[in-house]
């Protein structure tokens, strides 16, 4: 089986799922697990030009573009080709930007190559997304075993919480955002972990896509705690981001600064990425939000509390 990724998330189901021995071609931003590096690289940031914006903003119904570079990207369709794939994983955006249709992906790949995109908006779409990358590349039991640890893992969680809250420990009222200048609330599946970890996202629903906001509708809310997950960032470069965004006039006000609870965390391992650690994010804000009742839970360097 000879499989090329468009998407990170697809690259770590593949490698979770023990096909990474099969994976033969790789996007720009594929950088997890480490045993990718050095796969030949299908995809290049596509310019910002080819993007319709407004004031230099997403056209609307569009999630924001991380700092370092648009989502969308040009894959190279030369490069496709020559890898001979059985089965090409693509996103909602990857798979429309060779001559802007899924079709001439395909075309590329070529005749015996199935493309497949994956664009799941929740937990259970992203647990789909598995189990499809483990159907077509000849995986069923693995996805079905990998799905199956990691609902026990969010079940243990979602268990603790629950006691929690019939204990009388309230949910701590957040905003997430995955864009800081302008703000932007963080959607899809962002919320939904937000929730499954104890904590109440009151700025956006679960599985509802990324909207503009501003810091006058986040005093508004007032929340306890703001979470930064600037799209496409990891910690240090979230963290980086931060120091140079703007702060509003009314920032000493919010109840969350006020509180020393605003946090910059790794959006890019646990957050953006529709794959397995969705789940380590859920077990990281788990611990951020109930430190007494979760210990331990969150990687070394994917969090840290910022002013």
């Amino acid at each position: 089986m000879r499989i090329v990724s468009l998407v990170p998330a697809a690259t770590e189901i593949v490698c979770a799922l023990g096909l990474g021995d099969d994976l033969v071609g790789i996007s720009h931003r594929c950088d997890f697990p480490p045993g990718v590096a050095g796969r030949p690289v299908v995809t290049r940031p596509a310019p910002v030009s080819a993007h319709p914006a407004q004031g230099g903003r997403p056209a609307p119904g569009t999630r924001p573009a991380p700092a370092g570079g648009p989502p969308r990207a040009e894959v190279d369709a030369t490069l496709l080709a020559s890898l001979r794939p059985d089965v090409v994983l693509a996103g909602p955006w990857e798979a429309t930007t060779v001559a802007g249709t899924a079709r001439a992906v395909a075309d590329a790949a070529g005749a015996d190559a199935t493309v497949v995109t994956l664009e799941p908006t929740s937990l259970e779409g992203i647990f789909h997304a598995i189990a499809t990358v483990g159907a077509m590349t000849e995986a069923e039991d693995e996805a079905v075993g990998l799905v199956e640890i990691l609902r026990e893992r969010l079940a243990d969680l979602e268990e603790v919480v629950a006691e929690r809250h019939d204990e009388g420990r309230r949910a701590p009222r957040v905003v997430a955002l995955d864009w800081l200048d302008p703000p932007a609330s963080a959607g899809l599946w962002i919320p939904e972990q937000v929730r499954r970890a104890g904590g109440w996202e009151v700025l956006a629903g679960d599985g509802a896509p990324g909207a503009w906001t501003s810091w006058e509708a986040i005093g508004e809310v007032d929340p306890e705690m703001l979470l930064l997950l600037p799209r496409g960032m990891h910690l240090a470069e979230a963290v980086g981001a931060w120091r140079t965004a703007p702060r509003p006039r009314s920032w000493e006000e919010l109840q969350a600064v006020r509180r020393g609870h605003v946090v910059a965390l790794d959006a890019a391992a646990y957050f953006d990425r529709p794959g397995p650690r969705v789940i380590d994010g859920i077990e990281i804000l788990a611990e951020i939000f109930d430190p007494e009742a979760f210990v331990d839970l969150a990687p070394a360097g994917s969090w840290v509390p910022v002013s």
